[in-house]
């Protein structure tokens, strides 16, 4: 070669399949260094939980939106008659009609139909005021409001105060004048303790006596108030009025037992052993004023009902004769009606315990084993009142003859025979069975379907039929 030439030697270019790579390689690298640059940048940019994110931002917008609605007004929202959507603080007027859209879960409005909303409106004006109020306005007006309620409340409760003190004195003045007075307030107890000593007293009058005995009978009504007067003694005192010479003293004795043996079995047993049930049939049998033996007959009454052990004792000491002879005195009718009912009474308690006894097992063994042991019906048999009960249906009081009439059914079984064989019964039956039938008649033009003859003609008729 000739060496006065400079020997020079272009450069050999790269093969293109060796430069893809290269580049490849320096844009994955570009790419990483702009993520981590921005991730540094903006934490919204940064790999975090989708769904933590989400929430954060609903709330951020929850927060936003909230505060945005307190401080903006609240707009009235006009309806028309097709729907429309509420946005969130809109005041809805009054009458309009709302509903959720369950499709987009927005609420939505309209006017109602024209006839239900001038129904609705009939007698109201609506008046949609275009004003608007923010809502610590409406906070302010609401304190307001509780705060004129709290002072309306507060002058009621004065104005009601005044009112009480001008009708009402207070306890202490009450008490301060009984005691410039010596009035003592005392107790029911005591108060009966007061009556028996003075009702048992040698030095008080006739009078007085009665008017302890009258009072007390007011109190004895309470069965917890004769319990009481059994525990201190006062009720055998009074069970030894029933001795006394005076009829009145008798009589308000009686009325004193028969009030405090009512529906209490606690003072009955302890009246049957203190004697009472003797003394009592002693003063039916003997001669006594009539209003005497009127309220010694409630006393016996009052002892006899729901008390089978006092039954079976009645029947020993001969209260079916004592009775019988009662009612055939003359001028005792009224008695004669209230002996009726009590037999009627007695029966039908028995047979009640009875039955109740196989039905329902509620009876308690010993008063069933009690109410066995009253042999009742025989009794009545023997003692004739099968023609006595008979022969009172003759009685004109409309309500006689309908006690009559149940006790003649209660004993049909017992006294069959002798109803059939009593002409005066079958006659007296046909007569009331007319006049029966013309009143319940008359009831009926009244527009009484079951009227009280009707029911007395049923009982005639039920009678008339059992005897053919």
């Amino acid at each position: 070669m000739n060496s006065g030439m400079s020997l020079t030697m272009a450069p050999q270019s790269l093969p293109s399949s060796r430069m893809a790579p290269l580049a490849l390689l320096l844009g994955l690298l570009m790419a990483a260094c702009f993520t981590f640059c921005l991730s540094h940048q903006n934490p919204e940019f940064a790999l975090t939980n989708p769904e933590k994110s989400s929430t954060k931002e609903t709330e951020r917008k929850e927060t936003k939106a909230e505060e945005e609605l307190d401080a903006e007004v609240l707009e009235v929202f006009y309806p028309t008659h097709e729907w429309q959507a509420l946005r969130p603080g809109q005041a809805v007027p009054a009458g309009s009609h709302v509903r959720l859209n369950l499709q987009t879960g927005e609420r939505e409005a309209k006017l109602q139909s024209e006839d239900k909303f001038r129904n609705n409106l009939k007698g109201k004006r609506l008046d949609i005021n275009t004003n608007t109020y923010t809502s610590q306005d409406l906070k302010s007006a609401l304190a307001k409001f509780k705060e004129g309620a709290e002072m309306e409340s507060s002058k009621k409760d004065k104005a009601r105060q005044a009112e009480v003190k001008r009708l009402f004195r207070p306890i202490e003045e009450l008490k301060k004048d009984l005691n410039e007075l010596n009035v003592v307030i005392e107790t029911d107890m005591q108060i009966m303790v007061r009556l028996i000593n003075k009702f048992n007293s040698s030095s008080s009058s006739l009078e007085e006596k009665i008017a302890a005995l009258f009072d007390l009978e007011y109190y004895v009504h309470q069965m917890d108030n004769a319990q009481d007067l059994l525990s201190f003694g006062g009720l055998q005192v009074v069970i030894n009025g029933l001795n006394s010479t005076e009829p009145l003293v008798k009589e308000y004795a009686a009325f004193v037992l028969g009030a405090a043996f009512s529906s209490n079995p606690k003072v009955q047993v302890e009246a049957v052993e203190g004697g009472a049930l003797q003394k009592l049939l002693v003063i039916l049998a003997t001669e006594q004023p009539f209003t005497a033996k009127k309220k010694v007959l409630f006393a016996l009454c009052s002892l006899l009902r729901h008390f089978p052990y006092a039954q079976r004792q009645f029947l020993k000491l001969g209260g079916l004769q004592v009775l019988r002879s009662l009612v055939q005195e003359k001028g005792t009718e009224v008695l004669a009606v209230r002996v009726v009912t009590l037999l009627y009474d007695l029966v039908t308690e028995k047979m009640f315990a009875e039955e109740e006894a196989e039905l329902t097992q509620e009876t308690s063994p010993e008063k069933l084993q009690q109410y066995r042991q009253v042999h009742l019906l025989p009794g009545l048999r023997e003692q004739g009142w099968c023609e006595i009960t008979a022969h009172l249906l003759a009685l004109p009081e409309h309500d006689a003859r309908e006690k009559v009439l149940q006790t003649l059914g209660v004993l049909l079984a017992t006294c069959r025979d002798h109803y059939r064989q009593d002409p005066q019964l079958s006659r007296t039956l046909a007569s009331l069975q007319v006049e029966y039938q013309a009143l319940a008649s008359l009831e009926l033009q009244d527009g009484e379907d079951e009227g009280y003859f009707r029911e007395l003609l049923g009982s005639v008729n039920s009678l008339l039929k059992e005897l053919r």
